[in-house]
C-alpha cells in the first residue's frame, strides 16, 4: 500500500492542474492551430503561384515582416510574392487610369484638329472663288496663293516656320507679281528692279492696312491653335510618363498590408477601411500629387486659349476671311496703281522706255454678292459650331483639373470598404475602425504618414522633370495668348534641377505617430503567439500522470 498522503500533498494536485489549465488556455485553443488554409491555397494558385511550400493549416506568424504577426497561412515567400503582386496590380490600375486620361486628351486633339483642318481647307477652297475675278493674275500665280496655305498648314503641324516672315514674304511677292502684271507689256522689269519695288511696301503701303491687319489676326489664330494642340500633346505625354513610374519598396509594403494581409489572416472578405486606404495611397502617390499645382495651371491656361477661339475676331472668321482680304488688297493696289508707280519711279528709277504699251486689262468685274473682308460675317451655323467646340473642350478639360489629387481616391474606390462600413473594416491590424488621421496630398505632407514611410527630401526625379515640362508648356500658352510666336523645340534643355528644400538644413523629423489608440484584440492571434505548439502538447500529457500519482 502507498503511504498515507499528507493534507499538504492533497492540496498541491488540484493547484497544479489549475496551473496547467491556465498555461494551455494561454497557448490558445487547439482548433485555432488546425484552421484550414484551403481558401488561401485556392486564391494563391488563382494568382498564378504554385502550391509548393504553402501550408495546409495555419502556422505561427513570427516570420511575417509586412503583415501583423499571428496565426497565418502565409509563409515568408508567400508574403514577398503577394507584396510584389499587390504592387504590380496597383501599378496596372495607375496605368489603366493614365491610359483613360491619355485617350481623353487624344479625343480632344482629334476633335479640335478635325475642326481646325476643316476651317483651313474651306478657306483654301474659297480662295479660287474669291480671286477668280483677277483673271490671269490669279491663274498665273496660283502657286503663290496656294503656297501661303501650305505654309500655314505646315506651321500648324509644327514646322519651324517664322509666321511673321512667311506673311511678309507673301505680300512682297504679291506686290512684285501685281506690279509686273500691271506694267505695260513692252516694259522689261528685271529681278533687281522688282526687288526694289517690293522694298517699297513698308513705306508706300500699297495694300493699305490689310497686310498688318491680316498679320495680327492670322498669327494670333495660328499661334493659339498650334499651342493648344501642343498643350494637349504635352499633357498626354506627361500622363504617360508619370503613369509608368515604379512604386517604391516602402509603398509595396504598405500595399501588401492593405490588400493581401487580410487573406493571410483568414479574413479575406473584410475590405480595408477607407481612411486606411487613403493614407496608403497618398503615401504611394505622394510624388504624383506634387504635379497638381502646375497641372491645374496648365489646364486653366488651355481653357483660356480655347475660350480665345470665340473671341472677336473668332477663329472661323479669321480663316474664312483670308481670301477676301487678299482680293481686297490686290484691288486696292490696282485702283491706285498710277500713284504707286509714280512713287516707285521716283525711288527705283524708270525701268526703261514705256513705249505705247498699256497695262493688261484682265481683271474681271467683281462677282456680285462677293463680300469684302470688312463685310464678312460667319454663318449662324458656323458660329454655333465654334461655340459648341469651345464649350466641349472647356468642359472636358475642367474634368481633368484634379486628376493627380483624385487618383488616390479613385484607386481606393476599387479597394476599400464603403462609407457606412467603417467600424468593421480591415485597419491594417484587425477588423476594427481606423483611427489615425488622413494625410494631405503631396510629398511634404507625408512626413508623419503612419502607413508608408517616405524620405521627403528625395523627390522622384522623373516626376520633377514632368512638373517642369508642365510649367514650360503653360508659359508658352500664355505667350501664345498674347499673339507671340512660340518655338516648340524639345524642352529638355529648359529643365532645371529639382532640389529638396522642404526641410531646414535638409533635416526632417522622422517622428511617426502610434498606429492605434486601442489595444490589439484578436483572440486567435493573441493565443497563438503565447507558447509554441510542442510545449502545449507536452503539458496536455501531464494531467493523467498526476492522477496516477494520486492512486
Amino acid at each position: 500500500m502507498f503511504p498515507a498522503r499528507t493534507t499538504l500533498e492533497k492540496m498541491r494536485v488540484p493547484a497544479l492542474l489549475r496551473v496547467l489549465a491556465c498555461l494551455c488556455a494561454a497557448a490558445g485553443p487547439v482548433a485555432g492551430a488546425d484552421r484550414s488554409c484551403t481558401d488561401l491555397r485556392q486564391f494563391y494558385t488563382s494568382k498564378g503561384f504554385t502550391l509548393a511550400g504553402v501550408p495546409q493549416t495555419e502556422i505561427s506568424g513570427e516570420h511575417l515582416r509586412m503583415c501583423p504577426q499571428g496565426p497565418t497561412c502565409c509563409t515568408s515567400t508567400m508574403e514577398e510574392n503577394l507584396a510584389t503582386l499587390s504592387g504590380r496590380e496597383t501599378e496596372g490600375l495607375i496605368r489603366e487610369a493614365g491610359r483613360s486620361l491619355q485617350a481623353a486628351f487624344n479625343a480632344l486633339h482629334r476633335s479640335f484638329d478635325t475642326y481646325f483642318t476643316e476651317l483651313h481647307s474651306h478657306s483654301e477652297r474659297s480662295l479660287q472663288d474669291a480671286l477668280s475675278p483677277l483673271g490671269p493674275l490669279y491663274s498665273q500665280n496660283s502657286r503663290l496663293f496656294g503656297g501661303l496655305y501650305t505654309d500655314l498648314r505646315q506651321y500648324y503641324r509644327g514646322s519651324a516656320l517664322n509666321l511673321d516672315e512667311t506673311l511678309s514674304e507673301f505680300w512682297s511677292y504679291l506686290l512684285e507679281r501685281t506690279f509686273k502684271f500691271s506694267a505695260p507689256t513692252d516694259v522689261n522689269l528685271s529681278e533687281d528692279y522688282l526687288e526694289c519695288v517690293a522694298k517699297q511696301q513698308a513705306t508706300l503701303r500699297p495694300f493699305g492696312d490689310i497686310p498688318r491687319d491680316m498679320r495680327t489676326k492670322v498669327i494670333r489664330a495660328f499661334v493659339t491653335a498650334r499651342s493648344f494642340v501642343q498643350g494637349l500633346i504635352v499633357s498626354g505625354d506627361v500622363v504617360r510618363k508619370v503613369s509608368q513610374v515604379s512604386l517604391s519598396p516602402e509603398c509595396l509594403k504598405g500595399l501588401m498590408k492593405l490588400v493581401y494581409c487580410p487573406y493571410c489572416r483568414g479574413i479575406a472578405s473584410v475590405k480595408p477601411c477607407s481612411n486606411y486606404c487613403s493614407n496608403v495611397m497618398k503615401g504611394c502617390l505622394a510624388n504624383q500629387a506634387d504635379l497638381d499645382s502646375e497641372w491645374q495651371n496648365l489646364i486653366d491656361t488651355m481653357i483660356q486659349v480655347a475660350s480665345s477661339f470665340s473671341t472677336d475676331p473668332s477663329l472661323d472668321v479669321v480663316l474664312a476671311s483670308i481670301p477676301a482680304q487678299i482680293y481686297e488688297a490686290i484691288h486696292l493696289l490696282k485702283e491706285n496703281m498710277d500713284t504707286f508707280t509714280a512713287k516707285v519711279y521716283q525711288t527705283c528709277g524708270s525701268p526703261g522706255e514705256t513705249g505705247t504699251g498699256s497695262p493688261s486689262p484682265h481683271e474681271q468685274k467683281r462677282k456680285s454678292g462677293f463680300l469684302t473682308a470688312s463685310e464678312y460675317k460667319p454663318s449662324p451655323t458656323a458660329g454655333i459650331r465654334l461655340e459648341m467646340q469651345v464649350s466641349d473642350l472647356s468642359s472636358k478639360l475642367r474634368e481633368m483639373r484634379q486628376y493627380w489629387t483624385q487618383l488616390s481616391a479613385a484607386l481606393c474606390n476599387k479597394l476599400a470598404a464603403g462609407g457606412t462600413n467603417q467600424e468593421k473594416c480591415w485597419n491594417g491590424i484587425t477588423k476594427a475602425r481606423y483611427l489615425p488621421e488622413v494625410m494631405g496630398d503631396g510629398l511634404a505632407n507625408q512626413i508623419n504618414n503612419p502607413e508608408v514611410e517616405l524620405d521627403i527630401t528625395k523627390p522622384d526625379m522623373t516626376i520633377r522633370e514632368q512638373i517642369m515640362q508642365l510649367k514650360i508648356m503653360s508659359d508658352r500658352l500664355k505667350r501664345a495668348l498674347d499673339g507671340n510666336d512660340v518655338d516648340f523645340q524639345d524642352a529638355s534643355d529648359d529643365l532645371g534641377g529639382s532640389g529638396s528644400g522642404m526641410c531646414a538644413g535638409g533635416q526632417c523629423s522622422r517622428g511617426r505617430p502610434g498606429l492605434y489608440a486601442y489595444p490589439f484584440d484578436d483572440n486567435r492571434a493573441r493565443g497563438a503567439a503565447a507558447a509554441p505548439p510542442g510545449l502545449c502538447g507536452l503539458l496536455l500529457l501531464l494531467p493523467p500522470a498526476v492522477l496516477l500519482l494520486q492512486r
